[in-house]
Protein backbone atom coordinates (compact mmCIF):
# COMPACT_ATOMS: atom_id res chain seq x y z
CA UNK A 1 0.00 0.00 0.00
CA UNK A 2 1.33 3.69 -0.80
CA UNK A 3 1.33 5.90 2.23
CA UNK A 4 1.69 9.62 2.54
CA UNK A 5 4.29 11.44 4.14
CA UNK A 6 3.08 13.34 7.21
CA UNK A 7 3.66 15.97 9.81
CA UNK A 8 3.30 14.15 13.12
CA UNK A 9 5.30 13.97 16.21
CA UNK A 10 4.14 9.93 16.57
CA UNK A 11 3.29 8.94 12.88
CA UNK A 12 5.45 8.93 9.81
CA UNK A 13 3.54 8.17 6.93
CA UNK A 14 -0.65 7.02 5.97
CA UNK A 15 -1.85 4.66 3.90
CA UNK A 16 -5.36 3.80 2.55
CA UNK A 17 -7.02 1.10 0.57
CA UNK A 18 -10.50 2.26 0.04
CA UNK A 19 -11.17 -1.59 -1.34
CA UNK A 20 -10.88 -3.01 2.00
CA UNK A 21 -11.36 0.14 4.15
CA UNK A 22 -7.74 -0.85 5.28
CA UNK A 23 -5.63 2.11 6.86
CA UNK A 24 -1.79 1.67 7.02
CA UNK A 25 -0.09 3.50 9.67
CA UNK A 26 3.35 3.61 9.72
CA UNK A 27 4.99 4.94 12.86
CA UNK A 28 8.55 7.42 13.20
CA UNK A 29 9.79 4.04 15.13
CA UNK A 30 9.28 2.14 11.80
CA UNK A 31 6.61 -0.04 13.16
CA UNK A 32 3.73 -0.32 10.57
CA UNK A 33 0.30 -1.54 11.37
CA UNK A 34 -2.96 -2.12 9.75
CA UNK A 35 -6.45 -0.63 10.92
CA UNK A 36 -9.37 -2.39 9.40
CA UNK A 37 -12.89 -1.32 8.66
CA UNK A 38 -11.70 2.29 8.72
CA UNK A 39 -14.56 4.66 6.52
CA UNK A 40 -12.71 6.38 4.03
CA UNK A 41 -14.37 10.25 5.83
CA UNK A 42 -11.93 8.80 8.79
CA UNK A 43 -9.13 8.79 6.76
CA UNK A 44 -9.94 12.43 4.73
CA UNK A 45 -10.55 13.78 8.48
CA UNK A 46 -7.27 12.07 10.02
CA UNK A 47 -5.48 13.87 7.06
CA UNK A 48 -7.08 17.28 7.44
CA UNK A 49 -6.82 17.28 11.51
CA UNK A 50 -4.38 20.04 13.16
CA UNK A 51 -3.23 16.89 14.92
CA UNK A 52 -2.94 13.89 13.32
CA UNK A 53 -1.49 12.03 16.52
CA UNK A 54 -3.95 12.98 18.68
CA UNK A 55 -6.69 12.40 15.99
CA UNK A 56 -5.47 8.91 15.79
CA UNK A 57 -5.11 8.07 19.25
CA UNK A 58 -9.10 9.47 20.08
CA UNK A 59 -10.43 8.03 17.19
CA UNK A 60 -8.34 5.32 15.59
CA UNK A 61 -6.36 3.44 17.89
CA UNK A 62 -8.86 2.06 20.11
CA UNK A 63 -11.78 1.82 17.88
CA UNK A 64 -10.83 -0.55 15.17
CA UNK A 65 -9.28 -3.85 14.90
CA UNK A 66 -5.77 -4.10 13.83
CA UNK A 67 -2.52 -6.03 13.27
CA UNK A 68 1.12 -5.20 13.14
CA UNK A 69 2.71 -6.19 10.05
Amino acid sequence: MKRKLVESSSLCAVGYDPNTQTLEVEFNSGEVYQYYAVPQRVYRDLLAAPSIGQFFAHFIKTTYAWEKI
